[in-house]
């Protein structure tokens, strides 16, 4: 996986939520995903309170100490939640509260306070649907589609089978090996071998919402393996540590 902030627990970081574009079920998983990264001190949700898609939130609030921020819809077909979230985001950026941001929401209106937080030399991420459009996910550091941190329901015997079939297609439709290879040359040293890690940071480079999940797979290890015709995988301790590297094989260099 990309190089997490080190440190963690002293780096704070902004979680910024579109309500009008997110899962009140999945603000657990979420809050798990932003915490990677670091200690989520400033969590503020946007929306408009007084309509009825914004009540499946209030249950999960106070929970997960989120803060709402009402906006007002002052002009039909117009959101103006972007812009007052997006004007807190750059109070946030230059007030220097945080070490990072994570802004929530499928809404290329983001994309260029993604932009503009990189520019600063912050590290932002991204969580929203597989929908999201590509400016915004290539904007952010690292993007995580909420797909992947949806729990995933038991089929039902009858149609277990058709189920099943049906995720092998998608998924076998979905190649990572162009991206996997990409990763292992910029990662390859000088003996052949690729550090796991210095992989994971690089397929972000490649792809901000490179996620072992969307193939299939819990840990980008376990990918690889599943690729065993084309890479091979070694353990060495380092420093009381266990490290995972990776080599293309000969045959399908």
């Amino acid at each position: 996986m990309i190089k997490r902030i080190k440190e963690t627990s002293e780096k704070r970081i902004a979680l910024l939520i579109d309500g009008d574009n997110a899962r009140p079920s999945l603000i657990g998983k979420i809050l798990t995903e932003a915490g990677k990264y670091g200690s989520v001190t400033i969590r503020r949700i946007y929306g408009d309170w007084t309509t009825s898609n914004m009540q499946g939130w209030k249950s999960s609030l106070n929970n997960a100490a989120i803060q709402p921020i009402q906006q007002f819809r002052y002009t039909v077909g117009k959101n103006a939640t972007d812009s007052a979230m997006i004007i807190d985001a750059m109070d946030i950026l230059n007030s220097n509260l945080v070490d990072g941001f994570c802004l929530v929401s499928s809404d290329s209106d983001y994309t260029r306070l993604a932009t503009r937080i990189r520019e600063k030399g912050i590290f932002v991420m991204g969580i929203g649907k597989k929908t999201t459009p590509k400016a915004f996910i290539n904007a952010c550091n690292i993007f995580i589609y909420t797909e992947n941190l949806a729990p995933k329901s038991s089929p039902k015997r009858k149609k277990s089978e058709t189920r099943t079939k049906t995720t092998l297609e998608k998924t076998k439709s979905l190649d990572p090996v162009p991206l996997l290879k990409g990763a292992f040359d910029m990662a390859l040293q000088e003996d052949g071998w690729a550090s796991l890690a210095t992989m994971g940071f690089y397929l972000h480079q490649l792809d901000p919402s490179f996620d072992p999940r969307t193939y299939g797979y819990k840990q980008l290890s376990q990918l690889i393996k599943s690729n065993s015709q084309l890479f091979e995988i070694k353990f060495k301790e380092e420093e009381g540590a266990t490290h995972f590297y990776v080599r293309l094989k000969e045959k399908a260099e």
